[in-house]
């Protein structure tokens, strides 16, 4: 993420909520939804104006009126360097309590920049495990806001909360105090494919027939197999999901 810098012009308005800047961009990329720090304080980036009408973003060398919120506007001064907080700028129970509140997506940390900190942090063998476990969590958390953000179907983005999902049990174990109900996440995955493994099979026999879409899809229904397989050791035995996962991994091999 690029850590944008602003310089301030003026002072506009202010008051306890937030106010109004004119401000010059001198690094980076300003953009609606950067947090800004002020010492220890911050500062939320709302809305950006230029030549009268509202942008999402504006690079080095030029200028905008900027909508700030945090009482700290009012205390700004001309000249005065405000540089936004890159996500490792924050700590653990700050973005805890940050997800908590449900931000606007286009708050920072942007949803990609933080599911990639949050998944280094939670495979950190130097952490200890209830830290990487608040890790993991912050990591899904972050992979749900990444697919609303960019509008990822279900079956796209299954495979990616089925990973960090799969390594939290792999790594703690199953249950709510490790990474999750295993049979569950499997019972989910399995809800997001309409087709029954001989259905799928029988396409990926003649694949090469089929129309594109019906091409992709097949790769998407294949992509959450490995995942299905990963969680199998820990469903119970005799479990008819178990079979369900093991026709599933017999089909793999026929998808493209």
């Amino acid at each position: 993420m690029s850590i944008a810098e602003l310089q301030v012009y003026s002072v506009e308005e202010a008051d306890v909520t937030g106010g109004v800047c004119v401000v010059r961009c001198i690094g980076g990329v300003a953009r609606a939804g950067q947090v800004y720090a002020v010492g220890a304080s911050r500062m939320g980036l709302r809305h950006i104006e230029r030549h009268g009408r509202p942008v999402g973003s504006f690079d080095a060398g030029h200028t905008a009126k900027v909508h700030f919120s945090g009482a700290i506007v009012a205390l700004l001064s001309r000249g005065q360097v405000l540089t936004s907080v890159p996500p490792d700028g924050h700590s653990l129970e700050d973005l805890e309590a940050w997800l908590a509140t449900g931000p606007p997506l286009r708050d920072e940390p942007h949803p990609r920049t933080l599911r990639v900190l949050a998944g280094v942090r939670m495979r950190d063998e130097r952490l200890p495990d209830g830290i990487r476990l608040r890790w993991g969590r912050v990591a899904l958390a972050a992979t749900h806001r990444c697919a609303a953000a960019e509008g990822t179907p279900e079956l796209v983005r299954a495979p990616e909360l089925a990973c960090v999902h799969s390594y939290l049990i792999e790594q703690f174990g199953p249950g709510p105090d490790g990474g999750g109900d295993p049979a569950a996440l499997c019972r989910d995955l399995l809800a997001l494919i309409d087709l029954t493994p001989a259905q799928a099979a029988a396409q990926g026999r003649v694949w090469r027939d089929l129309p594109h879409h019906r091409i992709r899809h097949l790769r998407r229904i294949k992509s959450l197999i490995p995942w299905l397989a990963v969680l199998r050791p820990h469903l119970p035995e005799h479990d008819p999901l178990g079979s369900a996962v093991d026709a599933w991994v017999q089909a793999r091999a026929l998808l493209p």
